[in-house]
């Protein structure tokens, strides 16, 4: 064939990571080779550039989805979902090959440096996804603007009924009564803390560092006539003073970085009252603590990790806490994000008009590769229920699956408790 010498390593790795399914590969040079049983999946992968060997072999996961984002690399009826789910299937068997422990070992001894999150680079990173046009996330997110895990008690809910049931699972969680002060760290576009406001009577302060979440925020609690019970703040979750009753979290633990971890729990710590309950919600991994996937950290999320159990109870054993509850939801966020998938590709051509169609084949990339990693390589949502107080809480789960009041039944206790 007169391939290269790195032509040749491709396929000794293509050979090692695709054993199940079918990948049939052309390469630069027009030669054709399958790989894998047959069985199940199968995809065919034309590569583009005569530099696309040496590049996937050096650090395959940013190789890869660059070329898919400058077409250097195409799939046939461009099967984005096949491609992903058969290469993270594959490598969650199978590992990867010797040759790539050295690039394994060095990404663990820098991942220390990628997730040094101070203040200033935080907003840095934070500016860099949620300061995007708020058109984009009008096209795939739920009315409410969720951009975190959904709860489906039922597959085959709606997002909108999904997101719903997660916002009032964890509103359970944290006991909320009316009156009581609530601390929403990474509050987003406000969703939770308008809703802890509207149906349980909290008072809520929410920070975010993203000046377009802060704005609309403040702007939906203007609009609901919420803004003397709910107030958003530009600001870094450390710069907030005073006590609270309570205090949410969901989905910006994974922002933080290890390095900060120690000192995240003890600033929830030293924020709650002694009588409070905290509930951080976060994606996390159910194997041993790893690196964030490099394509991820440059195109997505930088400064993002997903951390193991381990690595976060570890920092919560030292900050003067019970656990009282963690939760393990499974599956739950490759369902929403198969919704996610599903209205923005609906909208593609308004996303398209937003940017150009490189940031549309990112976006649709990102949004499949993270939903086939929750279905094959063992990622999940924790949720840890913390207090101070070991009594804070009930003694089983049983309080969150009784028959929950109704929304009107909350409201009327919420205008007693204002009169």
């Amino acid at each position: 064939m007169g391939w290269t010498m790195w032509t040749k390593i491709l396929d000794v790795f293509v050979t090692h990571l695709f054993r199940q399914g079918k990948l049939t590969l052309t390469y630069p040079d027009g030669s054709t080779k399958s790989y894998g049983d047959g069985n199940g999946v199968s995809v065919a992968v034309t590569l583009h550039d005569e530099t696309l060997p040496r590049k996937i072999i050096l650090s395959p996961e940013m190789a890869t989805g660059e070329a898919y984002m400058d077409e250097t690399l195409t799939i046939e009826d461009d099967d984005l979902h096949g491609f992903l789910t058969l290469a993270v299937s594959n490598i969650s068997k199978h590992g990867r090959p010797w040759f790539h422990r050295p690039l394994e070992m060095y990404r663990h001894v820098s991942r220390y440096l990628n997730q040094f999150n101070p203040a200033g680079r935080s907003k840095e990173n934070v500016a860099h996804h949620y300061d995007l046009s708020g058109e984009l996330y009008d096209l795939f997110l739920d009315a409410d603007r969720q951009y975190s895990c959904a709860y489906f008690t039922d597959p085959d809910m709606s997002l909108e009924d999904a997101q719903i049931a997660k916002k009032r699972h964890i509103a359970a969680k944290l006991q909320i009564e009316p009156g009581m002060r609530v601390l929403d760290i990474g509050c987003g576009w406000g969703g939770m803390g308008l809703m802890l406001a509207q149906e349980f009577g909290a008072e809520v302060v929410g920070v975010t560092l993203s000046e377009e979440q802060h704005a609309l925020a403040n702007k939906r609690a203007a609009d609901a006539e919420l803004s003397d019970r709910v107030k958003f703040e530009l600001m870094d979750y450390r710069k907030v003073e005073g006590k609270f009753d309570r205090i949410v979290s969901v989905g910006m633990f994974e922002h933080v970085g290890v390095p900060h971890y120690k000192e995240y729990f003890r600033t929830v710590r030293d924020l709650l009252k002694d009588d409070g309950i905290a509930l951080i919600h976060t994606i996390g991994r159910c194997d041993e603590p790893g690196v964030t996937n490099p394509w991820i950290l440059k195109y997505i999320f930088p400064g993002g990790y997903v951390p193991a159990l381990s690595e976060a109870t570890k920092a919560i054993e030292v900050a003067d806490f019970h656990t009282c509850d963690v939760e393990v939801w499974r599956m739950h966020y490759a369902y929403t994000l198969r919704h996610w998938y599903e209205r923005f590709m609906a909208n593609i051509e308004k996303a398209e008009a937003l940017y150009d169609a490189r940031f549309c084949r990112m976006w649709r990339y990102y949004l499949i590769a993270c939903e086939v990693s929750f279905v094959y390589s063992k990622q999940v949502v924790f949720q840890f229920q913390l207090a101070p107080d070991q009594e804070a809480v009930p003694l089983t789960r049983d309080y969150l699956y009784q028959r929950t009041e109704t929304k009107k039944v909350r409201q009327a206790k919420v205008r007693h408790a204002a009169e």
